[in-house]
């Protein structure tokens, strides 16, 4: 299977060759990394006005927003990196005052994709107020298929129709997907729910389980039309749990050389490992990247539980790729 295949724009058999390529000449923390940023995320705020049950949050040093002077010299680092996709995320982003100007700075940086992670809740005229200032990738939190599971779900009360309104609205408009978080709150309502969320012309549907719900899915392949939607077809018919990592799996975060999360003064390996409470690579500066590639030479993420315990799957089959076309490079070359 082509990492294609998959159904995330940022995953790509190219980007696991150019990586597997530029990693083995990067054997010291002063050496630049020679190929651009594929996907970074920045968190403008821990504020948000749902209460969702499985929220992770952030550490406390990070709560607050980041100020715009702050976000603005990232995204301009970034930009130096070559960024090809970003993502703004929360809390809740369009809470953000500054993000419509954040967006507009990415477009003009010629950032391909621009991506905001939302709960959908704010005023449609808003979300299309993002939309002419570069946004062509909305991410909605749809966790129920109707508004008594959603208000469980979302620790609140009332916001299901004008958050599905939206969705339906901006789908017609750009690419939307949504996300589902499993829990033993809507379980029992998953097939449903997904069924609901394709009804409302979504570009795919991303279910995302808590680690110990993963077996819960493929048992549904059968009942759901999976031929629309890659990404949905892939979490359900993949032969691994969606997190964690197997036996086989590549010890080594080779994502983290060409990805990036940020919150405040900090980058992080990835955005789940900064969710979980993990400690920061290092401050946002001019030395990122090298940082980051010594981060990876030094790291394994067999012995690191937040790696271990959480990775996701895409992730894991991100670098198992690069992993087996260093392999098969070094066969190579012993045996030509």
């Amino acid at each position: 299977m082509k990492l294609e295949d998959i159904g995330f724009y940022t995953l790509s058999d190219q980007r696991a060759r150019d990586v597997a390529a530029a990693v083995p000449g990067a054997v010291c923390a002063c050496e630049r990394a020679p190929f651009p940023l594929q996907r970074v995320e920045l968190i403008v705020t821990d504020r948000c006005n749902f209460r969702c049950r499985y929220c992770r949050g952030v550490r406390p040093e990070l709560r607050g927003d980041i100020p715009v002077k702050d976000a603005m010299r990232t995204l301009e680092l970034w930009a130096e990196g070559g960024m090809r996709n970003v993502r703004f995320s929360g809390g809740e982003p369009t809470l953000y005052r500054d993000l419509p100007l954040l967006v507009s700075t990415a477009k003009e940086y010629g950032c391909e994709h621009i991506a905001i992670s939302t709960n959908g809740s704010s005023p449609g005229a808003f979300y299309e107020k993002l939309l002419e200032c570069g946004v062509n990738d909305f991410s909605v939190s749809l966790d129920a298929c109707c508004s008594a599971t959603a208000d469980i779900m979302a620790g609140t009360t009332g916001p299901f129709n004008h958050v599905v309104g939206n969705i339906k609205r901006l789908s017609a408009l750009t690419y939307v997907t949504v996300g589902v978080v499993v829990t033993e709150h809507n379980l029992g309502e998953l097939k449903a729910t997904v069924e609901f969320a394709q009804d409302c012309g979504v570009a795919d549907v991303r279910v995302i389980p808590a680690a110990q719900y993963s077996r819960h899915l493929k048992p549904l392949a059968d009942r759901l039309d999976l031929s629309r939607h890659p990404i949905l077809r892939y979490r359900f018919m993949a032969d691994r749990p969606v997190r964690g990592l197997e036996p086989d799996d590549c010890p080594t975060c080779y994502l983290v050389s060409d990805d990036m999360a940020v919150a405040g003064r900090w980058h992080f390996p990835c955005i789940i490992y900064l969710r979980e409470g993990g400690n920061p690579i290092g401050e946002v500066g001019p030395n990122m990247r090298e940082e980051r590639m010594q981060w990876l030479l030094d790291h394994d993420s067999w012995t690191d539980p937040i790696c271990r315990n959480n990775c996701l799957d895409v992730c894991i089959e991100h670098n198992n790729r690069v992993r087996d076309i260093q392999w098969s490079r070094v066969k190579a070359e012993a045996h030509p």
